[in-house]
């Protein structure tokens, strides 16, 4: 039971997930989080006014489990398995964190000063919230899947457009990370 509730290694988790990817591929299913969007959408009946989202949502309410499974998943990792000692942060990124005002963890996953509930009190942290779930959404859209879709599923299928995507991804994180997470604190 020990194995469970430790950091497992990078190549057992890749391993399952390329066997699930391997089982979808086999059942002609497409993995993605976003996706799950426009099915609860559709799901509503806004397909009678929105053409996007007049399709049959039962044929993807097997992807539904997925998002039922991710917040069960992320539920059990906070409750049961939030033990940050065996995260290891490089002291680097401390001390880069320190010069934008961002406090270290300190026993912690993640830092209060991103992800604590003192964040919804500070005006430019709603906003900069509110701006990056629209851009997120935006992006979303227009790239026609997340992150997890085009890097797992897509390029697993071998998918042109997910290269593109993931190549795009990546050098938006390294802008983000590199320029403008700067100017923002």
């Amino acid at each position: 039971m020990d194995v469970i509730f430790q950091t497992w290694p990078w190549y057992l988790s890749g391993f399952l997930i390329g066997m699930i990817m391997l089982c979808l591929i086999y059942f002609g299913k497409a993995f993605g989080m976003s996706s799950n969007l426009s099915t609860l959408c559709s799901m509503t009946g806004i397909g009678k006014r929105v053409s996007f989202f007049d399709f049959d949502w039962k044929l993807y309410r097997w992807n539904l489990l997925v998002v039922l499974g991710a917040m069960i998943g992320g539920f059990v990792a906070v409750h049961f398995m939030g033990d940050a000692s065996n995260v290891d942060i490089n002291p680097k990124t401390i001390a880069q964190l320190a010069q934008l005002g961002i406090d270290a963890p300190n026993g912690k996953l993640l830092p209060d000063t991103l992800f604590a509930n003192e964040v919804f009190q500070s005006p430019k942290m709603v906003l900069i919230l509110i701006v990056g779930g629209i851009l997120i959404g935006f992006g979303t859209r227009y790239a026609s899947g997340c992150t997890s879709g085009h890097a797992i599923s897509g390029l697993s299928n071998l998918q042109i457009k997910s290269l593109k995507a993931v190549i795009g991804f990546f050098i938006g994180g390294l802008i983000m990370s590199h320029f403008i997470l700067p100017l923002l604190f």
